[in-house]
């Protein structure tokens, strides 16, 4: 009993530092309806700060951490109001969703870059001997997170409930139309909401601090903590943040004391999975809500660019013509980096279809990469099988994956898919981990044999370089003909009103659960090409982050253009080769790209292309209205 009471104390504690981010999401969902993945990354910024401060300058331990809170707390907010704030005014909520994964990036790369990648430790602000009561073990700093937690609620509490300040808040969540014609500033209480978020995810960066190891990227832990949390307990709701973390520190404490630690994520996202399935608005939903008769009209999607036939060919064929002469041009490192770029593409043509074509939010693309790849891997490590029957079998079990999860997930859309299949990779990303006997766990797997079609073998780096373009040039033509039919009308149709174009007779299910099967089939033979071009494979290499990674090469290349996408996949993957003393940037830029993307250049690199080919020919055109298109889909 007293092992029990004392995992249960530990799941509080960490429950307590859950619901403390998950306040933070909370509180910015009810002002501006939009979850910011980059709360999590303030978190660890402020806790590298007050480090900085405390150990390296060595003030006292109290200024170092109010001087830490504040200094994030302002830069936070800054970077708030030039990047969040404007893009609530012009971008769709999942693009602002998507925005937020950039600020996480960028602020991941900004802490890359004055700290580097080494870890740091923080003492317990009381000292390392733990309280003993009654056999109970309880650590100083326990005190300090819930004291905190306590004093952090009751002023949220406060705040809300009694001043006119929380009254504004609470009006702009619940019909920002009427707030704004009651003479509240709309825009200055999102900027402040904000920046208080901002400042809860501080303070709970410097109290947590010294139980975890911090880093750059330990922010992204803190973001999927608060995030499940948050959306177990309820999005919108204060006591439902607090539930949910708390529920989640107990539950995962429990998981890896008594199945295990590998696990314990892995469960805590199946939780996640069932009350986004069952529970979608989560376990204590909020009695505020937008009401739906004044709702603002969704923001635009924006226009899909097409180039006259004339140019469109001419410039393939000369992009054709550099590819193939290119090895011949470049030494080897760049090829080498090019085929990655080429096969990260695949993936990427599969998640504009759903994303750029179809308007859907997919936030778990690289769990397909991982069901494919170590798939793939394992066969052929183990029972010799072909590699082409090989990437046949993670094909088919990843289609059979995202046909389970579209089911599990048909009644969701908008936000909570997003959130569904960013809990998707997630879960797959952890049993990557923890299944350690099929996938070789964090060290990854090893001894996968190069490529090979019979006899054919393409085990050196320009063999696999001209195999991926060829599939990348067949790929492209079959998706030309197919976005012409009225295959590709619908989903363009869905993507720019599905009301209309469900009126006009478009299967709007059945076209979005396709359209996801064929991502997934493409993420999946992209992942098996990855790990038969590396003879390994291991968890970062297909995890969270290159899901993200992926809607960062997507909308900086430009999203519904099917071609767009190769010149992010490009940028991205061929920044730290070539500028070998930049790569410490590489995820400094790929924040900074994505955001800039997202609120200068919403048709990404190839609408800047395309509008520079327009000069040449007056021939470019942009997507039509929902109507013309699903009356072609309809025919």
């Amino acid at each position: 009993m007293a092992e029990f009471i004392q995992i249960s104390i530990g799941g509080l504690l960490v429950g307590t530092i859950y619901a403390l981010i998950a306040l933070g999401f909370s509180l910015i969902y009810r002002v501006t309806a939009i979850v910011n993945l980059a709360q999590g990354g303030f978190a660890i910024v402020a806790a590298l700060v007050g480090y900085t401060f405390s150990q390296s300058l060595g003030l006292p331990l109290p200024i170092a951490l109010v001087a830490a809170v504040l200094v994030t707390t302002a830069a936070g907010t800054l970077l708030g109001a030039v990047t969040f704030v404007p893009a609530l005014k012009k971008l769709s909520n999942a693009n602002v969703l998507m925005l937020t994964v950039g600020i996480l990036t960028l602020v991941e790369g900004i802490a890359l870059v004055i700290w580097g990648s080494q870890p740091y430790s923080v003492p317990p602000f009381s000292g390392e001997q733990p309280l003993d009561i009654g056999g109970i073990l309880i650590p100083t700093q326990a005190f300090w997170i819930i004291g905190t937690a306590v004093v952090i609620i009751v002023a949220i509490w406060y705040l809300i409930a009694r001043t006119t300040l929380g009254k504004a808040l609470r009006a702009c969540a619940e019909n920002p139309g009427a707030a704004t014609l009651m003479g509240i500033n709309v825009t200055r209480m999102t900027i402040f909401s904000f920046g208080l978020a901002t400042m809860i995810a501080a303070i709970a960066g410097v109290v947590v601090a010294p139980t975890t190891t911090l880093q750059f990227n330990t922010g992204q832990l803190f973001t999927i903590s608060g995030f499940i949390a948050v959306v177990i307990g309820g999005i919108s709701s204060f006591p439902g943040a607090i539930l949910g973390g708390l529920l989640l520190g107990i539950a995962t404490q429990l998981a890896t004391a008594y199945v295990s630690s590998l696990f314990s994520s892995a469960i805590a996202l199946v939780i996640l999975l069932l009350v986004l399935v069952f529970a979608p608005t989560g376990l204590m939903p909020s009695r505020i809500t937008r009401r739906q008769d004044v709702r603002e009209e969704p923001r635009s999607w924006g226009h899909i660019t097409r180039l006259c036939p004339t140019v469109a060919w001419g410039a393939a064929a000369v992009a054709l013509a550099v590819v193939v002469l290119l090895p011949f041009l470049v030494d080897g490192t760049i090829i080498s980096s090019l085929t990655i770029a080429a096969i990260i593409f695949i993936a990427l043509l599969g998640l504009d279809l759903f994303m750029g074509y179809t308007g859907q939010v997919s936030l778990g693309q690289a769990g397909f990469m991982a069901i494919g790849g170590y798939t793939a891997g394992y066969l052929a490590i183990n029972y010799n099988v072909e590699p082409l029957l090989g990437i046949g079998a993670g094909v088919f079990l990843s289609a059979i994956c995202a046909l389970v999860l579209s089911f599990v997930t048909l009644r969701l859309r908008g936000l909570y898919l997003a959130l569904a299949t960013l809990a998707f990779g997630l879960l797959i990303d952890s049993c990557a981990i923890g299944f350690i006997d099929i996938t070789g766990g964090p060290s990854g797997m090893v001894g996968i044999p190069s490529f090979s079609v019979g006899s054919i073998y393409f085990d050196t780096p320009l063999s696999m370089y001209y195999l991926v373009i060829a599939i990348n040039v067949a790929l492209l033509l079959l998706f030309f003909g197919a976005m012409k039919s009225s295959f590709g009308r619908a989903l363009q149709a869905i993507r720019t009103d599905q009301m209309a174009a469900t009126a006009l007779g478009v299967n709007i299910v059945r076209y979005k659960l396709v359209a996801f099967l064929i991502s997934a089939v493409l993420a999946s033979l992209s992942g098996s090409l990855l790990a038969f071009s590396f003879n390994f494979l291991s968890p970062d290499m297909v995890g969270t982050n290159r899901s993200l990674e992926l809607v960062s090469m997507l909308v900086i290349g430009g999203e519904g253009t099917l071609v767009g996408p190769a010149f992010g996949s490009i940028l991205i993957t061929l920044l730290p080769t070539i500028f070998q003393p930049l790569a410490m940037y590489k995820t400094f830029f790929s924040g900074a790209l994505l955001i800039l993307c997202f609120l200068y250049l919403p048709r990404g690199i190839y609408g800047v292309i395309a509008d520079g080919l327009s000069r040449l020919s007056p021939g470019v055109r942009y997507s039509e209205g929902a109507s013309k298109l699903a009356q072609g889909s309809a025919r």
